[in-house]
């Protein structure tokens, strides 16, 4: 009982740690620096459906997308779940950014199903608040090379994350000056 209740603290603890960038610190971690986060993290995990369980959480975590927006129009095709994703920008100053104004593209997601939830909630963590430019141009295959998610993951959810990565990049091209 005991070192499962050291797990589910250890979780808390790990969730708390990983929690999806809030309006004030969104730039306040570079996404590689978010990307090692996420690794960390998992390493933390021996067995896949902790890490499973964990994603789960994650994707627990994620901002609300209203039902209004759960369209045809942003409905991400090629996800064997459904799956919505909206895009906004937000203007930055060269003061923040430290190059010229730029916009930061903000993503919103919901799933039917909780662990492409979880999925959505590492791309948010990468990309959701970076400027249109560093979305484009991250190398998400690395990170999920790193995470061996593409390992564990059924080709069908494969194919659907592929499909969210290629719709959050349509839309920050979208956003770039």
């Amino acid at each position: 009982a005991g070192s499962a209740q050291n797990w589910v603290n250890l979780m808390q603890e790990t969730i708390v740690r990983t929690q999806i960038r809030t309006e004030e610190n969104r730039v306040d971690k570079s996404q590689q620096e978010q990307a090692d986060e996420l690794v960390e993290t998992f390493e933390i995990f021996d067995e896949w459906e902790d890490r499973y369980s964990f994603l789960i959480d994650m994707g627990k975590k994620l901002p609300p997308l209203a039902d209004t927006l759960k369209t045809e129009d942003n409905r991400v095709h090629g996800c064997q779940s459904n799956v919505w994703l909206v895009a906004e920008a937000h203007p930055m100053s060269q003061s923040e950014t430290g190059t010229k104004n730029e916009d930061v593209v903000e993503f919103v997601a919901d799933s039917d199903s909780a662990l492409v939830k979880g999925l959505i909630a590492v791309l948010h963590h990468v990309y959701s608040g970076q400027p249109a430019s560093k979305v484009l141009t991250f190398d998400i295959a690395k990170l999920l090379e790193r995470l061996d998610l593409q390992q564990h993951l059924s080709m069908s959810r494969r194919n659907g994350l592929q499909g969210m990565i290629q719709r959050i990049k349509t839309l920050a091209a979208n956003h770039t000056l």
